[in-house]
């Protein structure tokens, strides 16, 4: 192998910036262990992010990660859109950090593709539009739950929901001298749930 021939080779792990080398890497996450990644089929794909943590859920290293690692001129490829962001939100800020990289991304399930060198006015139609569908069907869910407590308060068999944190188990350890982050973490709570029980 001459040093042309080496130099003209690159490392996909270094993941180089002078448009030579450009990586498909894939995103993979599921809820749960029992549930399986392998249905996500993400063809092609140099490196490949997965993780089993709920979408709900701040904290997915593996999202992260692959945000970090991804470079200028890269390319993501993610099975669904729900398998990639908590809401609308979510999703506009990481496509944004991505493309803001140089980096595109594209959703398999949708057809969507989101490309940090040219806009794409007919995706960002089609994202707005799905942000304005998934308001519309929360605010529907809302006021049918509204109504239905109505109902509930009229017929007298409405009764809240229950209460989930023992206020009466707090002040006893609070009593016992522990302190927020203790009786948090003796009761598998958030401080702020014991501050707030602490005030009532």
């Amino acid at each position: 192998m001459t040093g042309n021939d080496t130099a003209a080779i690159k490392s996909l792990d270094s993941n180089e910036t002078d448009g030579v080398v450009m990586a498909k890497v894939g995103y993979r996450r599921v809820s749960s262990n029992e549930q399986n990644l392998d249905r996500q089929e993400l063809i092609g794909c140099d490196k490949v992010f997965e993780e089993k943590v709920s979408g709900a859920s701040k904290e997915r290293k593996a999202l992260k990660d692959m945000i970090d690692w991804v470079r200028e001129g890269d390319e993501v490829l993610v099975w669904s859109i729900d398998r990639l962001a908590r809401d609308l939100r979510d999703l506009q800020d990481i496509i944004s950090k991505l493309n803001n990289k140089g980096v595109s991304i594209s959703f398999i399930s949708e057809c969507l593709s989101f490309s940090a060198n040219k806009e794409d006015a007919f995706a960002k139609l089609q994202l707005q539009m799905m942000g304005a569908f998934s308001e519309f069907e929360r605010s529907i869910i809302r006021k049918r739950q509204a109504e239905g407590i109505a109902k509930a308060k009229e017929k007298g068999v409405y009764k809240g929901r229950k209460a989930t944190i023992d206020a009466r188990e707090i002040m006893s350890l609070k009593g016992q001298g522990l302190g927020a982050t203790a009786i948090a973490k003796e009761m598998g709570i958030s401080r702020i749930s014991v501050y707030r029980a602490l005030q009532q």
